[in-house]
């Protein structure tokens, strides 16, 4: 069976170029939404790869449309293969139920993990390079202006005993974790009879 994927960013743009495309070819099912492709949770996409079946074939209209980025679309067709589920992209030259398509979408995982291991190599010898010249890597130490008045907040409020942790943590609009950073950082000793 052929199902069919189609997808837009925008609540402005529309879906019917894609969907004439699938119907076109033949799609017995469509799922379609109107999602970022940064998103991570796709629930159409989701369901899709859920109802995807040895043998049946997702089609979408360009592979953008079907990952986040390179990596994720890789992940997404190795599984779908795994599963033994071919892909066609209408205007890539990608269809793994051919040999010739399955060769392309292997160069296209090459390349991903190539430019993967670039980057990787590249941030490294930056952090070198930023080391022997004496830099201070990572998170100043400190808290910023507006964290070091909630801490002052917090110092008073705990010194009171009148609120448990969680009730301070939530006044303050801040994590009960957080609010432990910031009394450390006041020189508190943090108590169980309180919390």
């Amino acid at each position: 069976m052929k199902i069919g994927y189609a997808r837009v960013s925008t609540q402005d743009q529309n879906l019917y170029l894609q969907i004439d495309a699938l119907e076109a070819t033949g799609c017995e099912k469509l799922y379609q939404e109107r999602a970022s492709s940064a998103k991570a949770d796709r629930p159409e996409l989701r369901k899709l790869l859920d109802h995807a079946r040895t043998g049946d074939t997702v089609v979408i209209w360009k592979l953008d449309r079907l990952g986040r980025s390179l990596a994720h679309l890789v992940d997404v067709v190795t599984k779908l293969e795994s599963r033994g589920i071919g892909l066609i992209s209408l205007n890539d030259p990608v269809d793994t139920t051919t040999a010739q398509g399955r060769l392309m979408f292997r160069i296209f995982a090459s390349l991903a993990e190539f430019e993967r291991e670039v980057i990787k190599e590249r941030t490294q010898a930056g952090l070198q390079s930023a080391r022997r010249r004496g830099q201070r890597l990572g998170r100043p130490e400190g808290l910023s202006k507006e964290a070091e008045n909630k801490s002052r907040i917090a110092e008073s409020l705990y010194k009171e005993g009148n609120l448990s942790s969680n009730e301070i943590a939530q006044q303050l609009g801040i994590s009960k974790t957080t609010l432990y950073v910031y009394l450390k950082h006041r020189g508190l000793k943090i108590g169980k009879a309180t919390d």
